[in-house]
């Protein structure tokens, strides 16, 4: 059975994909978000400016980054949590089958994925330090800094686990045995996937044109998830690429603001470095990735027909 035919291992009636959706936005954005809103309550002077955090950024409410960012991630670990009971109560199937086709999880996938864009990701922004060094300052703090490490390492994973095992697995597989086909999962998750990231205030700085970047960087997952018949490699990107930008380069208007080794102090502007994942970068490891794990039949597996296994 191919990855999105895993879906058949479990009850699939319209209302046990619509109950798990809604335990996952309980879980992430009600249930997760509760000890976020009482540590930014805790450091309120009056309701007024509690408000005022919880209508525009909980960045602004004075609480230390570290823990911002763990309490963050924290709503995607119990968003994360819910999906894995969803899946596992109400669609009586394994949470393997949700990660992937293998009969077990092929840990070593994700770490090649892991590691082979963690060491792009820092060259890369090595890169950018020395082609414009005015534009960075060096911000090493060790206590604050190596607990934030820490947090990126432990934790982040469950943020970038949710959205990959939401996007690439839940809704992938749902969307597949709905429409009978690879290519309306692939293409709706892609775009969903980056209109979410809409909201981040890298958006609003850099303009709509940015959007290509998070669409295209669904696409791109989702290539490799259909592709490898399996989320880990796609896992496993990720998850460094979020740990990376935690850690190493933040600036004033990201979604990440942290003690980071750099901060950016260049006026935001689109250019040619958000476009080169996309256009570059995501081909060339589409063709490593084809290399190594012997990826063939590409039409067939992005946009062929998804039908039913016979028992």
């Amino acid at each position: 059975m191919n990855f999105i035919q895993q879906a058949y291992k479990g009850k699939n009636e319209w209302y046990h994909w619509l109950t798990t959706l809604f335990l996952v936005f309980l879980g992430w954005q009600i249930l997760g978000v509760i000890p976020l809103v009482i540590a930014a309550a805790a450091k309120s002077k009056n309701i007024a400016e509690f408000l005022e955090f919880a209508q525009t950024n909980f960045m602004t409410a004075g609480i230390d980054k570290n823990l911002l960012l763990f309490l963050i991630i924290f709503t995607f670990f119990v968003g994360l949590l819910f999906l894995f009971i969803g899946v596992k109560y109400i669609h009586k199937r394994t949470i393997t089958s949700l990660i992937t086709s293998r009969k077990k999880v092929d840990w070593k996938r994700f770490f090649y994925g892991f590691f082979v864009w963690g060491f792009i990701a820092i060259a890369f922004s090595y890169i950018s330090i020395l082609l414009a060094p005015e534009n960075f300052i060096w911000n090493f703090n060790a206590k604050p800094f190596f607990i934030l490490v820490a947090i990126s390492f432990l934790f982040i994973p469950f943020q970038t686990s949710l959205e990959e095992l939401l996007f690439r697995g839940y809704l992938m597989q749902g969307l597949g045995v709905l429409a009978k086909n690879r290519w309306l999962p692939l293409i709706f998750t892609s775009v969903v996937f980056g209109l979410l990231h809409g909201a981040n205030p890298e958006v609003a700085k850099l303009g709509q044109l940015s959007m290509v970047f998070y669409i295209g960087t669904g696409l791109f997952y989702g290539i490799v998830t259909l592709m490898d018949e399996g989320t880990e490699l796609a896992l496993g990107l990720h998850a460094v690429n979020n740990i990376t930008a935690a850690f190493f380069i933040t600036t004033d208007w990201t979604v990440f603001q942290t003690d980071a080794l750099y901060i950016d102090t260049s006026e935001p502007s689109l250019t040619w470095e958000m476009f080169l994942p996309v256009f570059v970068l995501y081909p060339i490891l589409l063709f490593l990735f084809s290399e190594k794990y012997g990826w063939k039949n590409w039409k067939e597996k992005l946009t062929g027909k998804i039908i039913e296994p016979v028992n």
